[in-house]
């Protein structure tokens, strides 16, 4: 069997600006970067992603990874992943370079592991 080819513009740690609204209760609202942490091969075959959201305020913790993005600093914020539907994706920003990638990946381990 040969590899199936993956297309998909929407891939792990892709920075997306994501539109919250409309919301209920108190979910956050407007719209917020966010990276993409769903595998590719999920990405690539459902119309949904799963994000985290990114944030310039808030406190640091074990499930926050600090980053620089567009000379400003801020936190991936790993306790509020959500799954969202690809309509809610507004524009592609950017994505997360490797070291932080591999820092968010192994939190993510961290959060889910016994």
């Amino acid at each position: 069997m040969g590899m199936v080819e993956v297309v998909s513009t929407q891939k792990r740690f892709d920075i997306f600006l994501v539109k919250f609204d409309p919301t209920q209760g108190s979910e956050i609202q407007k719209t917020y970067p966010c990276v993409i942490i769903s595998p590719d091969e999920m990405n690539a075959y459902i119309s949904t992603v799963i994000i985290a959201l990114m944030t310039t305020k808030g406190k640091s913790s074990p499930t926050r990874v600090s980053l620089t993005f567009e000379s400003k600093k801020g936190l991936v914020v790993l306790d509020q992943i959500r799954t969202i539907d690809k309509g809610r994706l507004i524009k592609k920003l950017g994505r997360i370079e490797n070291a932080t990638q591999q820092k968010i990946l192994s939190v993510l381990q961290e959060m889910f592991s016994e």
